[in-house]
């Protein structure tokens, strides 16, 4: 595709979600509710989690970690969406358009490293669970926590390098609610064909290999799982995994969906965004908190000794 001779594009016009006008108010209520129950339920669980010594173990360390990049991954896109659905701009400045596209796959990617070793921590509690403090030590869960922060922003600096080194000379309209590969590499001036490639394959490999491990683990720890003698034995062991095993089907959906698909349908993607931005990471709180009874007990005794404290 040969360049063509206009303008440096300096910011992009955020169209929204597509055949929603008229439903904006509807639909700012309804965001802003689910961001709000985001917010407050995450920050509920990492209250229990520090506030409990009984939840300082690998397993709740990672959970702690989930939190908080469920915290900060509906916060790249959802307040700039609102703002837009309230009536403010729908204009998002050249840098502002490349912080979300790095921030949503920089989180985006660390979360799915974070469900691979929440995986590997199941496998190793329910497979060797006399080497399992060995195995999950302090240094291991620090070493795996911080190769997610710099694994994921290396795949998320790649991602931004790529599309962002591209030219853009118009036209500036992003056909989302907020700026990301599918929507903003049309809009380049340039041959696309390498980041196209490269960004399908990043993004691909990555999923597909974390899911692979994942698969492995899980395979492994039905094994293990069915050799238990005692029924009741397998029925904890199988609800320790359940909330995990949810977690994962509404994770590696939308990334089916949206970026492994070879067609791209604006709506269809923008209503998949909604669901992986601001519905999942509402969901997560819920998921991991209303079968585990000690994140219950360690959520009511840290209220409790709040309004305690706050009575005195």
């Amino acid at each position: 595709m040969t360049m063509r001779n206009h303008t440096p594009v300096t910011e992009f016009l955020l169209l929204g979600i597509p055949h929603t006008k008229g439903l904006e108010n509807v639909l700012f209520i309804l965001f802003l509710a689910f961001y709000l129950l985001t917010l407050l339920g995450n920050l509920l669980i990492l209250l229990a989690i520090l506030s409990s010594s009984n939840l300082h173990t690998p397993m709740y360390f990672f959970l702690g970690n989930l939190s908080v990049f469920d915290i900060c991954f509906p916060s790249v896109s959802s307040p700039k969406m609102m703002l837009c659905l309230m009536g403010q701009s729908r204009t998002i400045s050249y840098q502002g358009c490349a912080s979300q596209l790095f921030f949503y796959h920089f989180l985006g990617c660390t979360e799915c490293f974070l469900y691979t070793a929440m995986a590997y921590d199941r496998f190793a509690a329910i497979c060797h669970p006399l080497r399992y403090t060995v195995i999950m030590s302090h240094r291991v869960c620090a070493t795996v926590t911080l190769g997610t922060w710099m694994g994921s922003c290396l795949h998320a600096s790649v991602l931004t390098f790529l599309i962002f080194k591209l030219p853009y000379c118009g036209p500036n309209e992003v056909d989302n609610f907020f700026c990301d590969i599918p929507v903003v590499l049309p809009l380049a001036c340039a041959d696309t064909s390498l980041a196209q490639t490269v960004s399908f394959i990043n993004v691909g490999v990555v999923a597909l290999m974390c899911f692979l491990l994942i698969l492995t683990s899980y395979t492994r720890i039905v094994i293990s799982i069915l050799k238990i003698s005692s029924a009741e034995g397998r029925r904890r062991a199988f609800s320790t995994c359940s909330a995990h095993l949810t977690s994962i089907l509404l994770f590696y959906g939308p990334v089916v969906l949206v970026y492994l698909r070879p067609a791209s349908s604006p709506w269809l993607d923008s209503v998949v965004q909604v669901l992986n931005n601001i519905v999942t990471p509402s969901l997560n709180p819920l998921i991991y908190t209303l079968r585990n009874k000690d994140v219950k007990l360690a959520l009511r005794k840290a209220l409790i000794q709040r309004v305690h404290n706050c009575g005195e």
